[in-house]
Order: structure tokens, then sequence, then C-alpha cells
């Protein structure tokens, strides 16, 4: 199953964006979203339900906890 930081690479670049136009949208900075696609941080809980609003899926499905999107 996906990790966090496989699915967040994966969501962006299904949108078409960079991680600076993302970081942006969500209120956090581009280093701090580098790191969570590196897998070298773990997101707040706060920062997963932006994310996941951003992203229009479950934090679930953003954490590789299922494989669904949606609810």
């Amino acid at each position: 199953m996906p990790t966090f930081s496989q699915r967040m690479e994966e969501l962006r670049k299904k949108k078409g964006l960079s991680q600076k136009a993302v970081a942006e949208a969500v209120g956090i900075t581009s280093r701090t979203y580098q790191r969570y696609e590196a897998g070298e941080r773990e997101a707040a809980v706060s920062t997963l339900i932006r994310m996941a609003d951003f992203y229009d899926v479950t934090i679930d499905y953003l954490v590789g906890r299922t494989d669904s999107e949606g609810m």
C-alpha cells in the first residue's frame, strides 16, 4: 500500500501542480511540503485535514489506509 509521501506526490502530479503551489494553498512552507513528499516529516492532523480537503480525498486515502479516494 502506498505511503503518505507517495500519495502526496501522486496527487500533486495528477493535478499538475508544483510543490510550492500546493504548500501555499494549504498554508505551509514549500520546504515543509518537500519534507512530506520525501518522507522526512509527518503532517499534523490540522495539516492533514487541509491537504485532504485540497485534494478532495479522505485522510485515510492520503495516509495510505485505503485505496478509495472518496468517502
